[in-house]
């Protein structure tokens, strides 16, 4: 038995009212008043969605009747706290009342998200006012303007070249490095340099690893004191991309993921123990960053961008020139740039007839070699030195362990 979509509405109304209502209830004033409290809000939400029903202009009339209340309350709060949020939280759940008509299920999952916002008022100031600085929200207005509005204005289309280059796509790589060195800087903050690094290095890996690379590789230059556990974090993000690699064999070849997985394991472990060692031995009184401390460099990004395109320019050169042979020499510098789309491509020859699996194992062994010599290059280019030097090292060895797995399991 069903319930009358009617019925659902107000039940919706009513529920989101007392949710919102009980939150406020429990925020009382230095004079222990309370503008709006829980009946207040259960009313409005009530009211919003009978008036909703009953028409525009009527739910117009209750809006415009709430927001004088609302108003007239506001002027007679003591100066001392100016704040509007119970006056605008009313008119919301009148709001959300009238949604609840259309969408109850949206209504209420607003009005969840209303409750914690409310709840976390004292956080949600301390966050605002005193732990995020002015740096930092310089640099994080920075990410959202070339993330929500200069990545959606390139054009997402092949050119170029033979189509090498894709502005969208390359934009996309330098937000991908400013949010890498951002989470990090965050992480640092939060966690400590040891193993916020790591942590932050891990989930950013599952987005793009060459990205996270390239960003620790920033950290280190800018903090040489955290080479140890930004290596210990590029280890850990070139590990997510690995395990990123299992349900993309899964899907366009399970048994060449099972012809596989020998060496992507023997990689895997290599690279855990890689990042484990740089875990190790380390310690949190090594220098954080502080409120002033950039997020991250827009000029390093954009240096990474950079050096991205020239790989694919070079590609297109070879297969143009070369045809076949350049199309082998493209299928490698491909895993280069991204190393997932090389790895489903194999996958997919291998699905369609095309590709013994015995070949298969030996052009994913060329795929992560392909990729071993990206990531240490751009962690030269990134970080130095001494970072280059001991991310490529513990790639290589990871690479000689799915080398030495594919000759033991061949034989």
């Amino acid at each position: 038995m069903s319930l009358d979509p009617a019925y659902a509405g107000y039940l919706s109304a009513l529920g989101l009212g007392l949710l919102v209502g009980v939150v406020r209830e429990r925020q009382r004033d230095h004079h222990g008043h309370t503008p709006a409290g829980m009946r207040t809000h259960t009313i409005a939400a009530l009211g919003g969605a009978v008036a909703w029903t009953l028409g525009l202009p009527v739910f117009l009339v209750l809006l415009g009747a709430v927001g004088l209340l609302a108003y007239g309350s506001y002027r007679l709060n003591d100066v001392s706290d100016p704040g509007q949020t119970g006056e605008v939280a009313l008119l919301v759940t009148v709001l959300l009342g009238a949604l609840a008509q259309q969408s109850p299920g949206l209504a209420a999952a607003l009005a969840v998200l209303v409750a914690l916002l409310l709840q976390a008022r004292e956080r949600l100031h301390r966050l605002g006012r005193d732990l995020i600085s002015e740096s930092e929200m310089r640099d994080g207005l920075l990410l959202l303007a070339a993330a929500l509005l200069v990545l959606p204005l390139l054009p997402n289309q092949s050119v170029g070249p033979d189509g090498a280059l894709n502005p969208q796509k390359l934009w996309r790589l330098v937000v991908l490095v400013m949010a890498v060195s951002a989470l990090g800087h965050v992480a640092l903050r939060v966690i400590g340099s040891q193993r916020g690094l790591a942590l932050a290095g891990f989930f950013a890996g599952f987005v793009s690893s060459t990205a996270a690379i390239a960003g620790f590789g920033q950290r280190v230059r800018d903090t040489p004191a955290l080479l140890r556990p930004s290596v210990a974090a590029a280890m850990f993000a070139a590990l997510a991309s690995l395990l990123m690699m299992l349900p993309v064999l899964a899907t366009v070849s399970p048994s060449l993921l099972n012809a596989v997985l020998p060496q992507l394991l023997a990689f895997g472990v290599v690279l855990l123990m890689g990042g484990a060692l740089g875990l190790r031995g380390g310690s949190d009184a090594q220098p954080a960053p502080t409120q002033e401390s950039r997020m991250f460099r827009f000029s390093h990004a954009l240096y990474f961008a950079g050096f991205m395109a020239g790989v694919l320019l070079l590609s297109s050169l070879l297969r143009a020139q070369f045809g076949e042979a350049g199309a082998l020499a493209t299928a490698f510098l491909a895993a280069i740039a991204e190393v997932h789309a090389a790895v489903a491509s194999i996958g997919q020859l291998v699905g369609q007839g095309l590709m013994t699996v015995p070949t298969a194992r030996e052009a994913i062994l060329a795929v992560l070699g392909a990729s071993v010599i990206a990531r240490g290059a751009v962690a030269w280019v990134s970080g130095g030195p001494a970072y280059g030097l001991r991310v490529s090292a513990g790639l290589v060895m990871a690479w000689i362990a799915a080398a030495a797995a594919l000759w033991m399991t061949s034989a």
